[in-house]
């Protein structure tokens, strides 16, 4: 029997018999309640998401306002009043945090709950910033007088010696708190990184979010990494201040007036000891005074063969060749070892240049050594301030007569700000000097190698080392070389314009436009007037280092053959120019980069200033339309979309 006939007969059997059920009326009071008790449950859901987002809201609020209140401390560095502050400020993000617990079951719908997620990852990391800061705090409360804080302090009693001798002592004690430190920022870190700020529109109305948030994700996450890179230098403080043996270093003043690649011109060192922090002079000299001391003679590299006149060996005065601080800093040290016996063993080499020197003087006012005034007015004998012009006319200007400590008075100079700075009352100056000597050390005004592998591991993360970094994006650092130009960098001017294109096919190629301008008149450099000679014709061996696999399509300005080869992980293009007095020169150099990009992508460009220089104007253009204009104080990392 086929289906269709079976159900027939299926059918008839039920109309017979009566089988077939019938419908059940409609309920309306019951459908009503029950639509009803739904409508009830959806409002009391609503008003409890409602009134947990208010709170959330709100919270959130007062938080952000605390925030802000601590960061107003900060910057009057009141530290009593920062802990109060960061107290608050802690305790308004936990109630945030408690709120978004109440609606955080949302975190499992599409669509909203990642952005719960993140929230909350954004509050741990949040959370553990502030306590970091709280740890902070209290480490340096004890030292508020010795870093010119508002806050008590420990160290208000006795000499400056007995001071800064039972500040050195205490690091140690305080040392763990450094592992408590980086431990709260590893969370930062861990938290931050579980962010995907792409997710995120790129604006909302006029608002640019995408960008904002990436920005400032990236600059907690370098701060932060930056910090536990260092951890191990802030362990070895005690240990570089001589608090169990006493250390040496090795200080050398490099003339940023005659601009070197770390800087300046080797022209004057000492060594410096220090016990429990406190500081002695052990030897000091002119440069030229410990190159005649060599017993050996080494062979001038084809650099200065080639551009240095009249110069046929390599002196310890010339040896900072390199762009990379240690590398320069181990040439001079194996010359150094070879050549003199008897010179005394240090634990690291420390650099300055005049800037340093000037910046001192600004806050500490005027010195006075071997009869001449060492202050920080202008002085428009070299439009520069009268302190340097001084150091230049005593250790530079012909005279009748034998000057047997020729450059030894950098040394005298030194020594003397080192006396008053540490003889004052810490709370009158040292709190400006030590923010002078960190943002001297940022711009690369002052230079750190030490023998110490975890020390030297610390300075690098800091960036004030002087190294030549790695970098996976676009990278432009150019170093300039004085080789017998008189001092003329205390008047040229530069300036660099980088414009990038992108081509249909991804290529891209820069053209690099360097302009050097002297606007001074020249100097009577003729020997036998007598006459101090600062301004003259520049001789300056340039060096571009560029991305490693870039290739040179054209240099236009050099005067002698321009070479191209690898140098530290980069591409170099070398050449040669002069800049006269009251002239201008201008160096183009156009190369195609190793990388292609796709439109829409973020590009990254890292710009490594030059020791020694300062505040140089770069102009970075991207397919003819200017993104950026920097005065290039610190390395710099530009981001852009092509």
């Amino acid at each position: 029997m086929s289906g269709g006939f079976k159900k027939i007969k299926v059918v008839e059997y039920q109309l017979k018999n009566n089988k077939i059920p019938k419908k059940t009326p409609f309920n309306l009071k019951l459908f009503a309640g029950i639509l009803l008790g739904v409508f009830i449950v959806l409002i009391i859901i609503g008003g409890m998401v409602f009134f947990s987002l208010r709170d959330l809201y709100y919270s959130t609020q007062l938080a952000g306002k605390a925030a802000l209140e601590a960061y107003a401390s900060v910057k009057a560095k009141d530290l009593d009043n920062v802990r109060d502050k960061l107290i608050s400020t802690e305790k308004a993000f936990l109630v945030v945090e408690n709120n978004l617990k109440r609606v955080y079951w949302m975190s499992y719908l599409p669509f909203i709950g990642e952005y719960l997620k993140d929230g909350q990852h954004g509050l741990t990391a949040a959370i553990n910033g502030i306590q970091a800061a709280e740890i902070t705090t209290d480490t340096l409360v004890p030292y508020a007088d010795l870093l010119g804080l508002k806050g008590k302090s420990s160290f208000v009693e006795g000499t400056a010696d007995e001071r800064i001798r039972l500040a050195v002592e205490t690091l140690d004690k305080i040392i763990p708190d450094v592992d408590k430190i980086a431990d709260k920022i590893a969370i930062v870190n861990q938290e931050l990184k579980q962010i995907d700020v792409d997710k995120y529109p790129s604006k909302i109305g006029s608002f640019t979010v995408r960008e904002k948030l990436k920005s400032s994700k990236d600059l907690v996450l370098q701060t932060s990494t930056l910090f536990v890179d260092a951890k191990p230098l802030f362990r070895k403080i005690p240990e570089l201040l001589g608090i169990k043996d006493k250390k040496k270093y090795l200080v050398i003043f490099q003339n940023d007036a005659e601009l070197r690649a770390t800087g300046g011109f080797i022209t004057a060192y000492a060594v410096f000891n220090v016990d429990k922090g406190k500081l002695s002079v052990e030897k000091s000299d002119d440069i030229y005074k410990l190159d005649e001391a060599k017993k050996k003679k080494f062979t001038a590299p084809a650099p200065i063969l080639k551009y240095h006149q009249g110069v046929n060996y390599l002196e310890l005065r010339d040896s900072n060749l390199s762009p990379d601080y240690l590398l320069s800093m181990q040439t001079f040290e194996k010359m150094l070892s070879e050549s003199v016996s008897d010179f005394p063993e240090f634990d690291g080499i420390i650099s300055l240049d005049t800037h340093v020197l000037v910046s001192a003087i600004k806050i500490l006012g005027e010195f006075n050594v071997y009869g001449r005034s060492f202050s920080a007015d202008l002085d428009k004998r070299c439009n520069c301030a009268k302190a340097i012009y001084e150091l230049e006319d005593y250790a530079t200007k012909p005279v009748a007569y034998v000057r047997e400590e020729r450059k030894d008075i950098i040394s005298a100079l030194l020594f003397q700000i080192m006396q008053r700075a540490l003889g004052i009352s810490p709370s009158k100056y040292w709190g400006q000097l030590t923010q002078v000597f960190m943002d001297e050390a940022a711009q690369k005004h002052i230079l750190f190698y030490f023998h110490d592998e975890d020390s030297q591991k610390g300075v690098e993360s800091l960036n004030v080392a002087g190294r030549i970094k790695d970098y996976k994006g676009d990278y432009l650092h150019i170093s300039d070389v004085n080789f017998a130009g008189a001092k003329s960098n205390l008047f040229v001017q530069k300036s660099v314009k980088y414009d990038l294109k992108s081509e249909s096919d991804g290529s891209l190629t820069a053209t690099l436009t360097i302009n050097y301008k002297n606007p001074s008149p020249p100097s009577n450099c003729n020997l036998e007037a007598g006459q101090l000679c600062l301004n003259g014709i520049l001789r300056n061996w340039l060096r571009i280092y560029v991305s490693r696999g870039a290739k040179l399509l054209d240099f236009i300005g050099s005067e002698k053959a321009t070479q191209t080869y690898d140098e530290l992980g980069k591409t170099v293009f070398e050449g040669f120019h002069t800049v006269k007095p009251e002239g201008v020169t201008e160096v183009i150099v156009k190369y195609q980069l190793p990388d292609k990009v796709k439109k829409g992508e973020i590009y990254h460009l890292l710009i490594q200033k030059q020791p020694g220089t300062d505040a140089q104007n770069y102009s970075i253009i991207i397919n003819g339309r200017e993104i950026e204009k920097v005065q290039l104080l610190t390395d710099k990392e530009i981001t852009f979309k092509i």
